[in-house]
């Protein structure tokens, strides 16, 4: 498994949901491999009675994860909505690989997403051949998740189109899934549920139907709270990076992510950390998640064409590309910013120059 690029959640902290399953004491609802309360612990971090050490997957509000593990014991599904890049599908995958065991079962929606994604669709050859079979039926992860009694997730719900959507109504309510050419109906098993994403910058792009809000419980995932804990966010997910990729550079300096970290939360924000200067808004999101990438970079740079040791020059490309979405008005606020902010600051000299070098 150490070739592959990306693991899985289940198989990255395969050690940390056995240890936890092993010292979980709690109610288990059915088929759910740990208890709410580890559940919760997996997501947040902690110690468990042996001094085994489980890492923190989501950094913040720790209501917001005993809110969404309660959601998912009961007949209500799960939106985690909020800005992109605020670990909704971090959380998404976290959960499902806590709760069943496997977060594969997934279904990515787009504007082209059909109803077969959905519910099911059909070996056309069979189909041709042996009519409408059992065997002819093609499983979606959602049908997948409701005969096995484990978690499926669905990808950005709103960019479904909303008569795709609304084909999850009866599987929410009834827990049933129709298949009306076999004049039959697949019935969930305990454990099954839904977590789905959205993010507020689709709103308006195929709002949910009220009948099918009524079937979500909605968690908003926000920005982290202040610079520490976004900088914790970057700093353990760049860590995670860098083994994964196996790069020849350095750990970034403590410094290099705080800067950078600091541009995007007061570009965001719109106003410098010490709230004395207004600031003009860029049309991107400036998330964590882009932090994180703009760091990530800065180390490929570094370890491929540099010293190894990252520097403000590795990191100026990334935050450009980051903050100038739109070549026009996005230009202006960073030619700004770079001007008003980043030269008055005396220890800021070297990403000064290198944004200007690069303009």
């Amino acid at each position: 498994m150490s070739d592959i690029l990306r693991q899985h959640a289940e198989q990255l902290f395969a050690q940390e949901l056995e240890e936890l399953k092993q010292q979980d004491s709690g109610h288990r609802p059915q088929n759910w491999v740990l208890a709410p309360q580890s559940v919760v612990t997996y997501l947040m971090g902690g110690t468990l009675p042996n001094g085994f050490e489980v890492s923190p997957k989501y950094i913040g509000n720790k209501r917001l994860m005993e809110i969404a593990v309660a959601t998912l014991t009961t007949d209500r599904a799960l939106l985690l909505y909020g800005l992109p890049g605020t670990a909704k599908s971090w959380v998404s995958e976290h959960l499902a690989a806590a709760i069943s065991g496997d977060s594969t079962l997934i279904v990515q929606g787009t504007a082209g997403t059909s109803e077969e994604a959905v519910r099911y669709g059909w070996n056309y050859a069979r189909l041709l051949a042996e009519g409408p079979t059992r065997q002819a039926l093609v499983e979606t992860p959602v049908m997948r998740a409701m005969q096995l009694g484990k978690i499926a997730r669905i990808e950005e719900l709103t960019r479904i189109g909303a008569d795709v959507q609304d084909s999850l109504i009866t599987i929410l309510s009834e827990k049933s899934l129709p298949v009306p050419e076999l004049n039959t109906a697949i019935q969930a098993v305990r454990g099954f549920n839904i977590i789905a994403t959205a993010n507020n910058r689709d709103k308006g792009v195929n709002e949910l139907s009220s009948a099918l809000k009524r079937r979500f419980n909605t968690v908003v995932l926000p920005v982290p709270d202040n610079t520490e804990e976004e900088i914790d966010i970057v700093r353990r997910r760049v860590e995670s990076f860098e083994k994964v990729m196996q790069l020849p550079a350095e750990p970034p300096a403590a410094q290099e992510i705080r800067r950078i970290v600091t541009i995007f939360r007061e570009l965001r924000n719109g106003v410098t950390a010490d709230g004395k200067t207004k600031i003009k808004i860029p049309s991107g999101t400036l998330s964590t998640a882009e932090a994180i990438s703009v760091v990530n970079n800065g180390l490929s740079m570094a370890a491929y064409f540099g010293d190894g040791r990252i520097t403000a020059s590795d990191l100026a490309a990334g935050i450009i590309g980051a903050v100038i979405k739109d070549p026009v008005q996005d230009k202006l606020v960073w030619q700004e910013y770079v001007e008003t902010v980043i030269k008055t600051r005396e220890d800021w000299k070297d990403i000064y120059r290198a944004c200007r070098e690069l303009e």
